[in-house]
């Protein structure tokens, strides 16, 4: 299946527009946002568990990251309420399952094999930091050879500087709205700029953001032209 799978294109989707579609686990239920390839696939979906559904083991070769948006999720490793991030690396192993009904934000084998850190946090728990401009706090959440992810508030009427995005831009908007000069974007929009788009943030309302950046493929002109200016 492919879906989304021009790196090279913006994409915009309200989520709650999507239907859910079935999944090989029964009570697990899957709004496709990307997706290059069959069941195993590298994806990216926000996934539903029923109370009481529950995944056979299996491993994930290129990894796992979820943000745990409502409910509880649980595996061996632990139970994860709203609000709470989880990195499995690749050639991590479990058996999720969902004794209340929980549903998360899952990207799929976009691991790069060598990043192996896995990573609990939750959000209500841990330490923010200042962003850039004033009205910003940024709470990081993974970083790994120019990927970056990370979940941003932003107090109503901030505004960011104009900027492009190297490696691309992905933002699941969980609260509020966010919004730049090419339109408003309410909770539960997901997008996908390309390497190279440029845009000027802002919230007038204020919003939470989960954020990745750097991660969507690079054309191979544009890689070497920043490895000669690094060199310079």
């Amino acid at each position: 299946m492919q879906l989304n799978t021009d790196w090279s294109q913006s994409v915009i989707i309200y989520t709650p527009d999507l239907p859910w579609q079935g999944s090989p686990a029964g009570g697990i239920e899957r709004r496709l946002l990307e997706r290059d390839g069959a069941e195993q696939a590298r994806a990216t979906s926000v996934v539903r568990y029923a109370a009481g559904a529950h995944f056979p083991e299996h491993t994930h070769p290129l990894g796992e990251e979820i943000f745990v948006l409502v409910g509880t999720f649980s595996d061996s490793t632990g139970s994860y309420g709203p609000g709470t991030y989880i990195r499995n690396p690749p050639g991590s192993t479990h058996a999720p399952y969902s004794e209340e009904g929980c549903i998360l934000f899952v990207k799929l084998r976009h691991f790069n094999p060598r990043d192996l850190q896995p990573v609990r946090i939750n959000m209500a728990e841990a330490r923010w930091s200042p962003g850039l401009v004033d009205g910003l706090t940024v709470l990081p959440l993974a970083d790994f050879e120019g990927e970056h992810t990370a979940l941003v508030r932003w107090q109503p009427d901030t505004y960011f500087q104009p900027h492009r995005h190297y490696g691309g831009e992905e933002i699941l908007v969980l609260e509020g709205i966010f919004a730049d000069e090419h339109g408003q974007y309410p909770a539960g929009t997901w997008m996908r700029s390309p390497h190279g788009s440029q845009h000027q943030p802002f919230s007038k309302e204020g919003c939470l953001i989960l954020v990745k950046t750097g991660h969507l493929p690079v054309p191979e002109d544009a890689s070497q032209v920043r490895k000669m200016k690094e060199i310079i």
